[in-house]
């Protein structure tokens, strides 16, 4: 079969599959695209020639952004389907470069396909080329290699078929998977090439579910058996996994409490008898409580970042154990764990019949669903509303989604104060309900994320949670939103600056300098008025429905109204500094965040002493 490079990439693309569990998935689902002279001809004329119903094409305003996008539906989708990425050469194929470190580090798949330079060298350099002296072969794709978990360059046509092979080997290996780049030469995607017709034949890609080796169960089951105190930490592998189920399963039976990471809330639906809430320095009371005391540590599906493990100062016991439920190696192992190598799902479901017959202490359950619901009152005082009249706390606000939202409406964030407010306090309805990215922790993910899950998930309400400083980073996408139709919900909480690092700006010493979205004062620093900026002017300058609200009740009304809107609406709200009646409770545990071991200003040398009580904590677990 006669084609050009590009018309078979996405021949062969438009025939892949994923199977799980006897459900089959399209693999690569739609193209986002934005064209220059390194695509338009190749990729660019290959999907007009294919056609929209085998590969449907979105037309993204920001590369970062279509990855971003791309990396929202195949979390909403369970890494079972994504969508891939075309650029141009230059700085279309650079700005990739954050949105594949996201997918890489979240280890959710996603296909990129930036256009490179000449292969053949007819020009040299040609428009938008790095001349890399010393180095012939680079171009300024490579800045993608050390965030993808596979990268090759096809400089001749026939080397396409192991290399797509490959690439789709790594996107549905769930422990190998997160960004895959082929950098495609421009005028190799419009070369010609005789094909053999089995390259574009269906093709199903099994995402295997790995069971755990017997002596790594039967060690971690006598842990279990031996521990007075133990805990469960869910992360994002039991989701990854589908395995909420099964994580009931084991909690019901043992008794063990249910703690869990950002990427594993949901895991466990908020009123689950189990269920202790968000552990680590954005965690729960409770869940951080029990931690400290813990004997025995169950970490399923986590890769124990900083957060959690609150810069290795939270887990306190002297004899503290862990237990690694994972399907990678790699993280089984972490904190000296005795590793159980094994899919999320199968792992709890082995390891609980492993244990039948055996239940943590009566008491240790007891005294977790005791403090459970006494974190439950904390979030009821932070939610609560005294005065109608009255701007909102941004706890308020997640109160009054509390109060309207059902188990179908998803909620996307990913940076700034929101994380944390919504990891302690936000009550998750159902296992994909709370989507806040937070591996990366990246400004600017959420609009274009909730547009990539709201395709994934059409009938369901999609939120973008977002403040005033990363709505100002990444606001293209609300443009393919009403291009689409999509009805995504943009709540955009301004509070004139960035107001995350500007709390620990102050709390390490740094007073908030340069966080704050103001003129400047007479001494030079940004202490002025606040800026005049009209972010909800902006938002229906590219297409949204906007409803500005003053008051608290303005906002619950808008809230309502934006639920029930067919088209993209946003919601614009004024956020007032929470005061202690109904601010959020603050940090439950330590992260580690250096503070200048010289100063001559105050609040530094405060911070630092501070920063060295709390650093002789840090313990290794070996």
């Amino acid at each position: 079969m006669r084609l050009t490079t590009a018309q078979a990439l996405v021949r062969f693309l438009s025939r892949q599959y994923t199977e799980r569990d006897g459900r089959r998935t399209r693999l690569i689902a739609a193209t986002w695209g934005i064209f220059g002279h390194g695509n338009v001809a190749g990729i660019g004329q290959a999907l007009l020639e294919t056609g929209r119903a085998d590969m449907p094409f979105l037309q993204g305003r920001n590369e970062q952004a279509m990855v971003h996008a791309a990396v929202g539906y195949a979390r909403q989708s369970g890494r079972l389907s994504t969508h891939a990425v075309t650029t141009s050469i230059g700085p279309g194929a650079t700005n990739l470069v954050t949105g594949a470190a996201l997918a890489t580090i979240n280890r959710i798949p996603v296909l990129l396909l930036p256009g490179d330079t000449f292969a053949t060298r007819p020009a040299d350099p040609v428009l938008q080329q790095l001349e890399a002296r010393g180095a012939g072969d680079v171009s300024v794709n490579d800045t993608l290699r050390p965030v993808s978990r596979h990268f090759d360059r096809i400089t001749r046509p026939e080397a396409l078929v192991p290399a797509a092979l490959e690439a789709m080997r790594v996107l549905t290996d769930p422990v190998q998977t997160g960004a895959v780049t082929l950098a495609l030469p421009q005028d190799v995607q419009a070369e010609a090439h005789d094909w053999p017709e089995e390259f574009f034949a269906e093709r199903v890609w099994g995402v295997r579910r790995p069971r755990p080796d017997r002596a790594e169960l039967a060690a971690a089951a006598d842990a279990v058996r031996a521990s007075a105190r133990p805990l469960v930490i869910a992360g994002g592998g039991i989701r990854h996994s589908g395995a909420g189920a099964a994580l009931a399963a084991f909690a019901e039976a043992t008794g063990i409490p249910v703690a869990c990471t950002q990427a594993g809330k949901g895991a466990l639906p908020y009123d689950h008898p189990a269920d202790v809430g968000a552990i680590g320095h954005t965690g729960t009371a409770a869940a951080d409580g029990l931690a400290r005391r813990a004997d025995l540590v169950i970490a399923a599906g986590t890769r124990l970042t900083d957060f959690t493990t609150a810069s290795a100062t939270l887990f306190q016991d002297p004899a503290v154990r862990f237990v690694g439920l994972n399907l990678d190696p790699y993280d089984a192992h972490k904190l000296a764990a005795l590793p159980l190598v094994a899919d999320a799902r199968e792992g709890l479901d082995a390891l609980r019949e492993a244990l039948s017959g055996h239940r943590a202490d009566p008491g240790h359950t007891a005294a977790a669903r005791e403090a459970k619901a006494r974190w439950e009152q904390q979030v009821d005082r932070a939610y609560a509303v005294t005065d109608e009249d009255a701007a909102p706390t941004q706890a308020q606000v997640l109160g009054l989604l509390d109060s309207l939202v059902d188990d179908s409406d998803v909620l996307v964030n990913a940076a700034g104060s929101l994380p944390g407010d919504l990891h302690r306090l936000w009550r998750a309805r159902s296992a994909d309900q709370y989507h806040v990215e937070y591996g990366y922790s990246c400004m600017g993910y959420e609009i274009p994320a909730a547009l990539g899950a709201a395709l994934a998930a059409p009938d369901r309400p999609v939120w973008a949670l977002v403040g005033d400083g990363t709505y100002l980073m990444n606001p293209t996408e609300i443009v393919t939103a009403v291009q689409e139709g999509v009805p995504i919900k943009v709540v955009i909480l301004d509070n004139h600056g960035y107001a995350s690092i500007g709390g620990l700006s102050q709390s390490v010493g740094a007073e908030g300098f340069g966080t704050a979205y103001r003129y400047r004062a007479g001494d030079g620093a940004y202490a002025g008025p606040p800026l005049p900026v009209d972010l909800a002017a902006n938002a229906a300058s590219l297409g949204m429905a906007v409803i500005r609200t003053r008051t608290t009740g303005d906002l619950r009304k808008a809230l309502a109204e934006a639920r029930e809107a067919d088209r993209p609406t946003c919601v614009y709200a004024r956020t007032r500094t929470p005061d202690t009646v109904s601010g959020p409770p603050p940090a439950q545990a330590w992260w580690d965040v250096p503070v200048a071991e010289t100063a001559t200003r105050a609040a530094a040398v405060a911070a630092r002493e501070e920063y060295d009580r709390q650093a002789a904590q840090r313990r290794r677990h070996l």
